[in-house]
């Protein structure tokens, strides 16, 4: 008469539950050594029981620190190779779209592109570039400004230097607004928006005082 049908869950009774447990574990350990002998394999079984008991077995020409260190110096498996290549490809093709969209804004930027855009996203647009060209234009008068104000110290600093008489230099600044009303055309401004600031005369007088005066 066969053996009946095991059914697959926790056995409940302490006392039958430590001899399966023992007869299992010692049908395990029996096979892997017959697999080691005769398949020449290298086989390491680590068994906890369910009261933390340690128990092991080793191919008998290895020892389980060997396996142990051959296992976790060896490759990946082929299964979590292939979800790190998964992974890996899904990050890559992020990193393309967001690649490709900003070429696209970098297009759109320079005027290109600009097929499929709504009357609110090219209204959108321009204005993002209104705002650039402006902070720009700004950028460039305040550093010719400075670059201005450097040069008229360097005047007073003559000045003060000279000994006797008087001479007088006045800066009107003419090529500045030349160079800024340029600037504005040359980006589609108006030229009553490159004049609202108003650039000041300055009368580098060379005398004993070595002031330097500044006209409206």
């Amino acid at each position: 008469m066969g053996r009946g049908k095991i059914e697959m869950k926790k056995i409940e009774n302490i006392s039958c539950r430590r001899v399966t447990f023992s007869k299992r574990r010692s049908g395990l350990f029996k096979k892997a050594e017959e697999l080691s002998i005769l398949c020449d394999a290298e086989i390491g079984v680590i068994v906890f029981s369910n009261t933390d008991k340690l128990y092991k077995f080793a191919s008998s020409n290895s020892s389980m620190e060997k396996i142990m260190d051959r296992y976790t110096g060896c490759p990946a498996s082929s299964d979590h190779t292939s979800v790190q290549n998964v992974a890996q490809s899904l990050e890559v093709n992020a990193l393309k779209d967001e690649v490709a969209r900003l070429r696209q804004v970098t297009g759109r930027m320079m005027g290109k592109e600009l097929d499929g855009l709504g009357f609110k996203e090219l209204q959108q647009l321009e204005h993002q570039l209104t705002e650039g060209i402006l902070s720009i234009k700004n950028k460039k008068e305040q550093v010719l400004l400075e670059l201005l104000q450097k040069s008229n110290m360097q005047i007073e600093e003559l000045g003060k230097k000279s000994s006797g008489g008087s001479s007088t230099v006045i800066c009107d600044y003419k090529s500045v607004r030349e160079e800024i009303s340029d600037t504005s055309l040359s980006l589609g401004l108006s030229v009553a928006t490159s004049q609202q600031k108003k650039i000041p005369k300055i009368e580098c007088t060379s005398n004993d005082s070595g002031k330097l005066m500044i006209l409206d």
